[in-house]
């Protein structure tokens, strides 16, 4: 049977340290002691309706559930090191709040925290608003379903991710990742894939200058694309475009069908050096 601890203020340092098997609820976790790691190496725990405003609330935590609970940004780097951990309709605002945690679930939350999730193997994220920088860098085995993000420097370094019915409004995003899939999504940013692996896109809408460049086993299926020239430059691409596309450039390898292209440059060094089918509309 689970200890409760409910209605009570803490602001000391390690202030829950170590419990377990512990439902946590209508707790505030301020005041002018100000203490760090209030729930550093605890396991088993349940947190309702409480209030962060303290720094690095869960490290080193195992088998908690995280609900209707607001993190302030004050309360940073709030979840380091944890494992097995459900995070569901809460608000956290602070910094870095996800770092090298594995099999982590985000579901209904709204975060705005600057350099999230990294280094995170096993992510889950749905139903979610994310504001961030460097959003999921170097994670592995992420799944994301509705989410609406904004930011810059997104995925970079991931590995096998998939995204659905999401609205990413981020630059430079996907850079040098591998092994990632997009379905039915809006995907809008400058620069967005340069440099990676096994990137396919089902039924998306990419709008931003120079997309998908120096990339490997790139895929488009029935996508269409906005304001999208100098697009696919030294790529291996197989991509099917629905309507125009403003321009490509010395698209390495593979095949392109497209209702129209708006310009198309081969520089003359890579006049014998573009392998490219192009498949037009009839």
């Amino acid at each position: 049977m689970k200890k409760i601890v409910s209605d009570k203020q803490f602001d000391e340092e390690r202030a829950l340290y170590g419990i377990t098997d512990t439902k946590i609820e209508k707790c505030i976790f301020d005041g002018p002691k100000d203490g760090e790691s209030a729930f550093k190496e605890c396991s088993n725990i349940e947190v309702l309706d409480c209030y962060f405003n303290l720094r690095y609330p869960f490290w080193h935590v195992d088998n908690a559930t995280i609900t209707n609970s607001r993190m302030t940004d004050g309360c940073r780097a709030a979840l380091w090191y944890d494992s097995h951990i459900f995070v569901d309709d809460c608000e956290m605002k602070g910094i870095k709040a996800f770092r090298e945690c594995f099999d982590i679930r985000v579901s209904n939350c709204d975060i705005v925290s600057p350099e999230l999730f990294w280094k995170c193997n096993q992510v889950k994220i749905d139903h979610s608003r994310i504001e961030s920088e460097y959003l999921l860098f170097e994670s592995k085995n992420v799944t994301i379903d509705d989410m609406e993000m904004k930011g810059k420097y997104s995925f970079q370094y991931v590995e096998n991710m998939t995204i659905s019915n999401s609205k990413l409004d981020t630059k430079d995003a996907f850079w040098h990742g591998k092994n990632i899939t997009v379905v039915d999504s809006i995907v809008k940013g400058e620069y967005l894939g340069w440099y990676s692996e096994n990137l396919k896109f089902v039924r998306c809408k990419i709008i931003g200058t120079q997309p998908l460049c120096y990339c490997k086993g790139l895929v488009l299926e029935d996508c269409t694309m906005e304001q999208t020239d100098l697009s696919f430059e030294r790529s291996e691409v197989d991509a099917t475009i629905i309507g125009r596309i403003d321009g490509i450039k010395n698209p390495l390898r593979g095949r392109i069908h497209v209702g129209e292209i708006g310009d198309l440059l081969i520089e003359e060094q890579y006049v014998n050096k573009v392998d490219t089918i192009f498949e037009f509309e009839k």
